[in-house]
């Protein structure tokens, strides 16, 4: 690699919008993110699971696909 073309390599202070906050490495000082690990619904366990439950009733009266002629 070339020499003095590179940003510098520093420590960095994550700061979510939950307020929690970590250090990673990055090229810049400071960063400001939306969502972490501690708020996000998949990785904090709470995000719903979808039914799907009747969609393929729904999908059959909707065409008119009955198993009744």
């Amino acid at each position: 690699m070339k020499k003095g073309i590179h940003p510098d390599y520093v420590e960095t202070k994550v700061t979510c919008a939950c307020g929690n906050t970590f250090t990673v490495k990055s090229t810049k000082p400071d960063l400001h993110v939306e969502v972490c690990d501690k708020c996000h619904p998949f990785y904090n366990g709470t995000n719903e699971q979808v039914s799907k439950r009747g969609r393929v009733e729904k999908f059959n009266r909707k065409y008119g696909f009955t198993s009744e002629k």
